[in-house]
C-alpha cells in the first residue's frame, strides 16, 4: 500500500476552518453520548477505520458503557437504545447513506419526535461533519490509532 498525502499540511488553511467547524458541532444542543453514537455509526457507514478507532476511544473516555459500543452496529435489533438515540442513529445513517428519494417521512418524523427544531439542525451538523472527517480519513488512509497521543485518547485504554 502506498504513502498517501498528508492532506492536513498540504492545506493547512482550510484544515484549520474545518477544524473550527467540527469544534463549533461540539458546543451544540446534542448531547455528548448521541454524539458519540452518531460518530461511531458513520465511521463504520463508511469504512473509516481511523474515526471509528478514535470515536470508540472518545466514547470510552466519556464512560460509554462497552456492550452498547459493540451493539451500534446492529442497533435496530438490540435493546441497549432509547427512543431518542434510536432516532439519531436513524437520521445519521439517512444522512450518511443518501438514496435517491432522500430522507425517508418516517425517519424525518421520528428525528421531529424526539429533537426540538434546533436539535435537529445540530444534529444534521454533526452528522455532516463525522461524514467529511471519514471521507478525508478513507481518502488519506490516515492510520488507526496515529493521533491517539494528541487527542489524549490513550486515556481509554483501548489497544
Amino acid at each position: 500500500m502506498s504513502q498517501r498525502l498528508d492532506y492536513q499540511k498540504q492545506s493547512p488553511e482550510l484544515f484549520k476552518k474545518f477544524v473550527e467547524f467540527s469544534m463549533l458541532t461540539h458546543k451544540s444542543s446534542i448531547e455528548q453520548p448521541i454524539r458519540d453514537l452518531v460518530n461511531i455509526r458513520a465511521s463504520q457507514i463508511n469504512g473509516c477505520t481511523f474515526c471509528l478507532d478514535m470515536h470508540v476511544k472518545e466514547a470510552t473516555i466519556h464512560g460509554e458503557r462497552p456492550l452498547r459500543l459493540h451493539h451500534v452496529a446492529s442497533w435496530r435489533e438490540s435493546t441497549l437504545f432509547i427512543p431518542r438515540e434510536r432516532a439519531a442513529l436513524a437520521w445519521t445513517e439517512a444522512l450518511t447513506q443518501l438514496s435517491p428519494q432522500g430522507v425517508p417521512d418516517e425517519v424525518y418524523e421520528r428525528v421531529r419526535t424526539q429533537f426540538s427544531e434546533k436539535e435537529i439542525v445540530d444534529l444534521t451538523y454533526d452528522v455532516m461533519a463525522i461524514n467529511a472527517w471519514n471521507r478525508v480519513n478513507v481518502g488519506f488512509r490516515t492510520e488507526p490509532g496515529s493521533a491517539d497521543k494528541a487527542f489524549g485518547l490513550d486515556k481509554a485504554q483501548l489497544t
